[in-house]
């Protein structure tokens, strides 16, 4: 990066010192991994071997989450030697010469597993990595100014083992992973820097160091030397940054854009108001750029997945990744690259991280495929770019008995993890910004926080926040779903005149449609309409439409599992009842999903099985009035009487004259399941 402009001051900050914060005069027992391993106990340094072994099992073990098997460990750093587990019991009695003390055994071995307790202990790594979690985003300037000097260097800088691919591949993630957080460190100090500060330049040179490639320090950097008033210094970094992007066939065009507006702001402003804060830069390379910013979605990228077992392209872990985008696509919820431009920075060994900066997305998904005694096992993260936080983490296993079958089974349930995280990710970011703050997309995601309470005052704050979406994009066929899925819930559960309600159920359905006839939220809410309406073949075609156009989107099978359980086939109930919680296991809807399939059993006169499943479905925080309707009734078909007289009881409080009629009213059921259900309301009183 020498031939970027520098803007950088000589201030006496971590970028300049490379020091740690780990310093002479930490107290207790230190350990630093950012950099080259140290140990310090009282400021002093504790003298290691020169092992490097040693000294790779002292930074696995000490960011290991749980305790590490042996034969884990063996596998990890030994190269088939002569004696691993003599190697390994070598390594284990100098690690607990140097972190042991009287009375203080942070070495633990417990049967063939071994762990380090570092509860006491100043660990670099482990502290930067906890603010991360935490939420960078949430952390004020002084606390990122004391977490700046933990990086110091790249994680084990300088340790490298030959012959340990396991090690290698581990070590390379976790150098990837830290440069990222340090990243996000940068980029969120710089947002919350005082306009004018001088120590902004040394925290831009770094960014910049780190992430070449990243728009949005380049025009941080930029409205930097503007705001100083060097003008051709910006053109000077412009040109060098135009060549670098063009060596690497990235787009140009944007940054030059933002320069000229950037120019415009400054020349024409008067030098009291260059000292007013400016908007925050928007980044100059964007994921989805033709798209307005009152209606950007979120974005993502799948990075091919990596397979230790073979060395070329179009293996297993290929073929994963293609169906995972591919699915992802499908469910149109928000933005997925395309395969050939993950797969052509992965070609150039372009880091997750650093791939999701240059493409400017939201989230990186990234993954890892082993076959290792017979299974397969899949390991996969899901990266928020801009603060680094590890959003979800799982690895899946799976015997590769067919690989059709491995791609389907694990494939549906990351495709279904990824978005169901996500959504969770964006409904609680949308719920700290101000409602006047909020574009379409984020006004959407507030409107589900509120639509899976399941009141009627959030039913209305639900349907205000999608119409505010609508206003801001009437193309955004979600958002049009949502609204129809709060006039549904208000004539299902009685909170407006059903029939007005259900009519404009059915036109907001309708709308959702004609913006977007491939989306199956849109064929989704149509099904749920229809069903409103009587039109029970309808409802299955429109549903059956959503699972074909995306065979992840698990409340159409959801849905599909409702309107089976009452007139339709109730082992196919059970069947859509189990796939949809399969694919999304923390549904807020799961009690639905639940309730479903208790009806199904109990029109299978399977009354304990139905029972059980109700009892689950009233489990639920957020069951309402008819899910303990349901439990009421498949209890007493069950025999057990005073546990549904107790749910009978509890709807009461809130619907005092409630009967069988209004729950009949409530469902489609055939005659003979209307039959079943009041049967079941005598044995209770509710007849």
């Amino acid at each position: 990066m020498d031939q970027l402009v520098s803007v950088g001051k000589s201030v006496g900050i971590y970028v300049e010192s490379g020091r740690s914060s780990l310093n002479d005069t930490t107290p207790g027992l230190s350990v630093r991994l950012l950099g080259q391993l140290t140990i310090a106990r009282d400021g002093e340094p504790v003298k290691l071997p020169s092992s490097r072994k040693l000294r790779a099992l002292l930074a696995y073990l000490a960011l290991a989450p749980h305790p590490v098997s042996r034969s884990r460990l063996c596998e990890l750093l030994w190269d088939v030697p002569n004696d691993p587990r003599g190697e390994l019991r070598w390594c284990l009695s100098k690690l607990r010469s140097a972190l042991n003390e009287t009375g203080q055994h942070r070495v633990e071995t417990e049967g063939d597993t071994v762990a380090l307790r570092l509860a006491d202990t100043n660990v670099d790594a482990i502290e930067a990595a906890a603010a991360v979690a935490e939420g960078i985003e949430t952390l004020d300037l002084g606390r990122l100014r004391a977490l700046a000097p933990h990086f110091a260097g790249d994680f084990l800088d300088g340790l490298e083992l030959d012959r340990s691919p396991h090690f290698t591949s581990w070590l390379t993630a976790q150098r990837r992973r830290f440069s990222a957080c340090h990243v996000a460190v940068l980029e969120h100090i710089i947002a919350l820097l005082p306009q004018g500060a001088d120590e902004a330049g040394a925290y831009l040179d770094k960014w910049l160091e780190l992430a070449p490639f990243d728009g949005r320090a380049h025009v941080a950097l930029l409205e930097n030397l503007a705001r100083r008033g060097q003008i051709g210094a910006g053109e000077e970094h412009l040109a060098t940054a135009a060549e670098l992007f063009r060596s690497e066939e990235l787009d140009v065009a944007p940054l030059r854009e933002a320069w000229q507006e950037i120019k415009a702001r400054h020349s024409s402003a008067t030098p009291c108001a260059r000292s007013v804060p400016t908007v925050a830069p928007q980044p100059p390379i964007v994921a989805d750029e033709d798209e307005p910013a009152a209606s950007r979605r979120a974005s993502l990228a799948v990075m091919p997945f990596a397979e230790s077992t073979v060395n070329f392209r179009g293996g297993l872990a290929d073929g994963l990744t293609h169906d995972i985008i591919t699915r992802l696509a499908k469910l149109r919820d928000f933005f997925v690259i395309a395969r050939g431009s993950v797969f052509a920075l992965a070609e150039k060994d372009i880091a997750p991280e650093d791939a999701g900066r240059r493409l400017n997305v939201d989230y990186v998904a990234t993954g890892s495929v082993r076959s290792f005694s017979g299974r397969v096992i899949v390991s996969v993260e899901l990266v928020e770019v801009r603060t680094a936080r590890i959003v979800w983490a799982e690895t899946f296993e799976h015997r590769p008995d067919e690989i059709f079958v491995v791609i389907d089974d694990i494939g549906n349930s990351i495709v279904s993890s990824i978005a169901a995280e996500i959504a969770t990710v964006e409904r609680n970011r949308a719920m700290l910004k101000a409602p006047n703050s909020l574009n379409a997309w984020k006004a959407y995601h507030r409107g589900l926080w509120h639509m899976y309470r399941f009141t009627r005052q959030e039913n209305e704050l639900a349907q205000q926040f999608f119409n505010d979406a609508l206003k801001l994009d009437p193309t955004f066929a979600r958002a049009y779903a949502g609204l129809s899925f709060t006039h549904w819930q208000n004539a299902f559960q009685r909170w407006g005149d059903r029939d007005r309600e259900a009519a404009l159920a059915f036109e907001t359905a309708g709308h959702s449609l004609l913006v977007d006839d491939r989306n199956p939220a849109a064929h989704w809410a149509m099904g749920r309409a229809l069903w409103l309406r009587g039109e029970q073949d309808g409802s299955l075609l429109e549903l059956a439409k959503a699972v074909d156009l995306s065979p992840n989107f698990a409340l159409g099978h959801y849905a599909l599992s409702f309107v089976h359980s009452q007139s339709g086939d109730p082992r196919s109930a059970i069947g859509s009842s189990d796939h949809s919680r399969h694919l999304s296991p923390f549904d807020p809807l799961l009690f639905g999903m639940m309730g479903a399939r208790a009806m199904a059993h109990a029109r299978l006169g399977e009354y304990n099985e139905a029972a059980e499943w109700a009892l689950k479905a009233a489990a639920r925080p957020n069951a309402h009035v008819i899910i303990l309707a349901i439990a009421a009734h498949c209890l007493a078909l069950a025999g057990r009487q005073d546990e549904a007289r107790n749910f009978a009881a509890a709807i009461r409080t809130t619907w005092p004259d409630y009967r069988a009629d209004d729950f009949i009213a409530t469902f489609r059921f055939d005659r003979d399941g209307e039959a079943l259900f009041r049967k079941g309301a005598k044995l209770i009183g509710l007849n």
